[in-house]
């Protein structure tokens, strides 16, 4: 006898990407932001976005998107990672959509304008705008929340730094992003002890005081620390 399966219909969510882009600037810690041109919430202030194609990768679409939507070349990023798949923030009047978001930390970072950009601008974490998609508002706090644990659990505050830094760039670096103020002396002996950085015979001269060494990480990629210094 043969049996029939029914296999009932499922709406299947519409599966898009947002990529969070952090840089440092004088010492603050900025998030790259875009002015939609298009529906919905036209005229605000997002994350940049872009559907996923069937058959690409998410990551693949999320640096086209930053090349497409702000023109940012992928190569700038220093560092990226999946941050997490979010599921239908506040309600999305395209109906059930699925965010895959993805951080990507870097330095020097200038969006280059094109006809496909989107006015893409760097904002203060702590100064966002008013009109920003309240869900992106919602990401950028989690995303904040992981690269703080990832400042604290591994080297990855080198893909904020230049390639060469003195030792108060280093500490400026994460008294920011973690809202904190270390003892100076006490912060570079227990940096220094974590054996991440590589002293250089190079010096730059900092206002009045004496010339400041700078020193540079020994990897270029993310390494777990043995232990935390915080």
């Amino acid at each position: 006898m043969l049996y029939i399966m029914q296999v009932a219909q499922v709406d299947s969510p519409n599966v898009s990407v947002d990529g969070v882009v952090f840089q440092l600037i004088a010492d603050d810690l900025f998030v790259l932001l875009v002015k939609r041109k298009g529906e919905p919430f036209i005229g605000y202030w997002a994350l940049p976005s872009m559907p996923v194609p069937a058959g690409e990768s998410t990551l693949s679409v999320t640096k086209r998107c930053l090349e497409i939507k702000a023109g940012i070349n992928r190569r700038k990023l220093r560092s990226v990672e999946q941050l997490y798949t979010f599921d239908n923030l506040d309600g999305d009047p395209r109906g059930p959509l699925l965010s895959v978001t993805y951080m990507g930390l870097g330095r020097n970072i200038t969006p280059k304008a094109s006809q496909t950009t989107e006015g893409p601008l760097f904002f203060a974490v702590d100064e966002l705008p008013d009109d920003l998609i309240p869900a992106h508002h919602e990401i950028i706090n989690y995303a904040l929340g992981r690269l703080r644990s990832r400042l604290i659990d591994t080297n990855n505050v080198f893909a904020l730094l230049p390639e060469l830094f003195t030792l108060s760039s280093l500490q400026n670096a994460y008294q920011t992003i973690l809202g904190q103020t270390f003892d100076k002396r006490n912060f570079r002996k227990k940096f220094l002890g974590l054996d991440l950085l590589v002293a250089t015979q190079e010096y730059i001269q900092e206002g009045a005081h004496r010339p400041a060494k700078l020193y540079r990480f020994k990897q270029q990629k993310v390494e777990d620390l043995v232990r935390t210094f915080v």
